[in-house]
């Protein structure tokens, strides 16, 4: 790496966001909370990553009390006095290491399969009803469920905001119940909440308001966004600029104040004749600030890594992404596998250690350190 790396912990403020360097914990599923509830090894978890120089900790998944948010086993919960408490210990120790912390508050919705807890009879919650063998396994949403769910980000978010936190963010990426809206292939409703894009974006926007008028108007709100989903890697939701300025202004208008853009790779261009990738272009359309993330630091990216395999990722240059940070493409840079693996990537960075950080593989996922 030849190029100076001090932008990324010079101090930032966004708003109310008040950073202590440009660099952000990306949200990553890990399953080691037992009932729903953060332990002290999780504490511990997001508390080495702040002390290690990430300015703002986005915490993995954490659902919403609602009862088909959950999809999976040992995903921690942002609803009820032990999950909170358990958070709170969170937010004090990443405070205490200098780092600021929002949970990303989350809704699995259609992924969400017969079985899974905490009631494995209540089936995946979606825009369409969903049947196989006669048996109802997508529960199609209706406006009362709708309003449900708004309002249990609400509280969430309202929750955050009393236990310490200083942002939330809202996962509307990657295919699960946010996305899933916004979607044609997944949603085709007839009412309000389906055909044109401002109306398939209309979830979104009602739950943004709502958390809105739960925090008060200077409290951090971000959305995270992909292009792409889980189920279909090559998917686009929004192909062309136009399409994205459409997308985005009624999410900006809702009260988004930052937008975590989700790459599968940051340096590749969203659009042809220009150099920007997602983030960039987000920024320039919304004037919002924005967060790039997707393969920072390694030379290859996590989708490889969804299936078993001895692959290794090695240590990628970053000379391009600080080039892109100077130039104002983006203001935060979010960094993923990097950080599982090796909590103190900030550090090495920033004391010119770089050959020192730890290749990822997939078997990093199999416990916190």
């Amino acid at each position: 790496m030849s190029t100076d790396a001090g932008s990324l912990f010079q101090p930032v403020v966004l708003g109310s966001l008040n950073l202590p360097s440009r660099l952000v914990m990306a949200p990553m599923t890990r399953n080691f909370s037992p009932g729903g509830v953060p332990t002290e090894q999780v504490v511990e978890y997001y508390r080495r990553r702040a002390a290690e120089g990430v300015g703002l900790i986005i915490s993995e998944g954490t659902t919403v009390n609602h009862c088909a948010a959950n999809g999976y086993p040992d995903v921690p919960r942002f609803h009820d006095e032990d999950a909170l408490a358990g958070w709170r210990k969170v937010v004090d120790a990443v405070h205490e290491a200098g780092g600021k912390f929002a949970p990303q508050l989350w809704h699995v919705g259609n992924v969400r399969r017969l079985g899974s807890g905490p009631d494995g009879n209540v089936p995946g919650y979606g825009p369409m009803e969903k049947r196989k063998d006669d048996k109802v396994i997508v529960h199609g949403m209706t406006r009362d469920d709708i309003q449900d769910v708004v309002n249990a980000f609400a509280q969430a978010a309202k929750d955050a905001k009393a236990i310490g936190c200083d942002a939330v963010e809202l996962h509307g990426a990657h295919g699960y119940l946010i996305d899933q809206f916004f979607w044609e292939g997944s949603n085709q409703r007839d009412d309000e909440y389906g055909g044109n894009m401002d109306n398939r974006g209309r979830f979104a926007v009602e739950i943004i308001r709502a958390v809105r008028q739960a925090v008060g108007p200077d409290f951090p709100i971000i959305f995270r966004f992909s292009q792409w989903k889980q189920q279909d890697y090559s998917a686009r939701l929004a192909p062309t600029p136009e399409l994205l300025e459409q997308f985005l202004a009624p999410l900006a208008d809702a009260g988004v104040d930052i937008f975590h853009c989700s790459q599968r790779r940051y340096w590749e261009p969203e659009f042809e004749g220009s150099p920007l990738n997602l983030a960039g272009w987000t920024r320039q359309i919304t004037g919002k600030p924005c967060i790039t993330v997707g393969s920072v630091g390694l030379d290859s990216e996590f989708l490889e890594y969804m299936v078993k395999t001895d692959k290794v990722a090695e240590t990628a240059n970053i000379d391009d992404l600080l080039q892109r940070l100077d130039n104002n493409e983006f203001d935060l840079v979010a960094l993923g596998r990097v950080l599982i693996v090796d909590p103190a990537w900030p550090a090495k960075l920033r004391e010119g250690r770089f050959d020192e950080v730890l290749p990822y593989s997939r078997e990093a996922l199999k416990q916190l350190v």
